[in-house]
């Protein structure tokens, strides 16, 4: 993984030479190398640049950054150490670069000083905002006597002895090994620390070995691991948030956007956001929607057809990350090819295909946001939806992840579990509301069915639809409850507690005690019916009755057979809508050509 990381950066000419970290100035100080009496101050848009870095020893009291550091330490308002080490590197970085002598002369003139804090105060530059020079407008930090000082200057700070070379095992070759590996930035929105994180550490005593100190026992290049921090510094600044971590991902070689399967899936939109949206808004998103949906089809056309520039055997690095007490916590790491994963994004398409709530076409691609929505605790409001996703489904995203990129790994059965209870919650609040019937979440019902396939082993049994193929006894339980309700709406209109409303629940885990009372019911319900839609109905009914034959309800149902139970009662549901538009459309269609032939 290091290696990888290590030539990313190389490959995109991301590294930083050793000492140097990326950072944002806020305001530079602009002075004259002819008068003491000129100061002007240039707000900066704080675009990042290339700073002298001495690592995690600034975080004591003694000593501080150079050149660029926070006010406060630069003209202090009572001198401290960290002020005077400040002052102390000037001085030393000054016998190389005569441009800094008027930047020590500022500092060191009580009047000077106090006229250029006057020009930051009206500047609104704060104690904690970073600063840093410019004499006759030119920056100390891009003199190349500034930068040929500091390469000499942090020798100071390695403590290791030159002659002692190791073996690097980033790149291989003969090095003198860091003591401290510097930090990652990035992380702050999942648990990092604003100072950014370590991704190597040996602060402690349990990580030595064979007596070696610190990261004697693992040793790497200053360079190396300055590439590593700063190749996975940028491509945290890309990387999308998922249950509270931070999904990293990059290939051994150059891939197209168009042709990068991975943010496919992670930024398809859909208009079932987890936020109120507006009109303007949903019509976007819905666009959004279909244009990654359709970027995903042409993907999967190229790879099949063989138009794609990427190769197959590309490798692919995805990296799942957080922090936590300034060090970074890698929660998942996933190593394999370019086809590999394409291939799998498209099984993973496959066992989520699902029909829509009509049966008239498959349910649309949504993001995995939206997906994970279905896995938290059902809640009428849809405020913090985030945080919460980061509290409850922190230990969910990793595994779901694996399964997703691993083809047909296996999903955790908290999935099911957690699904099941969003749809029986959802139907519970319509109930208190008195509202109408809502049907059960698609989303939902589209993890059961990954479930079902990838940890129950039922590929090629759960279909996208309907199956009366199906053995298995519960899903023709859900299937039976689907009808009975079918049957009383049809006869009854709708109702302030329909079957479904009121047994649902009880079906889906003790369905003995329940379907044969619907059944008794359900035929009083047919007596109301005309005689072409009894018919229909008794025809389904003998259908799935047969399926059944001699078999007896289950008493109670397992986690797998509830997602069985719910399932079949989705799919029939979208069956019976889907039979009934057909049946409105052939009459207007028969209506229409009879007015046709009478014109």
């Amino acid at each position: 993984m290091l290696k990888s990381l290590y030539d990313y950066a190389i490959r995109n000419k991301l590294s930083l030479p050793p000492g140097y970290v990326n950072k944002k100035v806020k305001a530079y100080i602009v002075l004259s190398s002819k008068s003491d009496d000129f100061a002007d101050i240039i707000l900066d848009n704080e675009k990042e640049l290339a700073a002298p870095d001495i690592g995690s020893l600034a975080n004591g009291t003694d000593k501080s950054n150079v050149l660029l550091e926070k006010r406060s330490i630069v003209f202090p308002t009572e001198p401290t150490l960290k002020s005077a080490f400040y002052l102390s590197a000037m001085k030393d970085a000054a016998r190389y670069e005569p441009l800094l002598n008027p930047c020590i002369r500022a500092i060191e003139n009580p009047g000077q000083a106090e006229k250029i804090c006057q020009l930051l105060d009206r500047e609104k530059i704060k104690p904690s905002d970073k600063i840093c020079f410019q004499v006759d407008y030119r920056n100390v930090l891009e003199s190349d006597a500034v930068r040929n000082w500091w390469s000499e200057y942090r020798k100071q700070f390695t403590g290791v002895d030159a002659e002692q070379l190791e073996r690097c095992l980033i790149t291989g070759n003969l090095t003198t090994p860091m003591r401290t590996a510097g930090s990652v930035t990035g992380l702050q929105t999942v648990g990092g620390h604003s100072r950014g994180d370590a991704l190597i550490c040996f602060d402690k005593s349990a990580f030595e070995s064979y007596n070696l100190k610190q990261a004697a026992n693992a040793p790497v290049s200053e360079e190396a691991m300055a590439a590593v921090n700063t190749a996975l510094t940028a491509l945290l600044k890309k990387a999308p948030t998922l249950t509270g971590m931070k999904l990293v991902h990059w290939y051994d070689c150059d891939v197209p956007l168009h042709e990068d399967p991975f943010p496919i899936l992670i930024d398809i939109a859909s208009t079932t956001e987890v936020e109120e949206e507006s009109e303007e808004e949903m019509d976007y998103q819905q666009e959004k929607a279909q244009a990654a949906e359709q970027r995903f089809r042409t993907l999967i056309e190229s790879v099949e057809s063989g138009t794609h520039v990427t190769p197959l055997n590309a490798q692919y690095h995805i990296l799942m990350l957080s922090g936590v007490n300034g060090r970074v916590r890698i929660c998942r790491y996933e190593l394999g090819t370019y086809g590999e994963m394409v291939a799998a994004l498209k099984q993973w398409e496959e066992d989520l295909s699902l029909t829509n709530v009509d049966g008239t076409g498959i349910l649309p691609a949504r993001k995995l946001t939206a997906r994970f929505v279905r896995l938290l605790k059902y809640q009428k409001g849809k405020r913090d939806i985030y945080k919460r996703m980061d509290k409850e489904l922190s230990a969910l995203g990793p595994a779901v992840l694996h399964s997703i990129i691993n083809g047909k790994a296996l999903l955790p059965d908290t999935i099911a579990a957690r699904a099941l209870n969003y749809i029986r919650s959802e139907l519970m609040s319509s109930q208190e509301n008195d509202q109408p019937h809502i049907r059960l979440d698609p989303i939902a019902e589209q993890w059961l069915k990954a479930w079902l396939i990838r940890s129950r082993n039922k590929g090629g049994k759960i279909m996208s639809s309907y199956n009366p193929e199906y053995y298995e006894l519960p899903y023709y339980c859900g299937a039976l409850l689907a009808v009975y309700g079918a049957i009383q709406t049809a006869a009854m209109g709708n109702v302030n507690a329909s079957v479904i409303d009121r047994y649902y629940g009880s079906a889906i885990q003790t369905p003995a005690l329940v379907i044969g009372a619907l059944s008794r019911q359900s035929k009083n319900h047919l007596g109301n019916l005309s005689g072409g839609a009894r018919y229909y109905y008794e025809t389904i009914l003998s259908e799935i009755t047969s399926k059944i034959g001699n078999r007896h309800f289950p008493a109670t149902l397992n986690l797998e057979q509830q997602s069985e139970f719910s399932l079949g009662y989705y799919q029939m549901i979208a069956r019976l809508n889907r039979e009934r538009i057909e049946a409105r459309d052939a009459k207007k269609q028969a209506m229409m050509d009879q007015i046709k032939e009478e014109n």
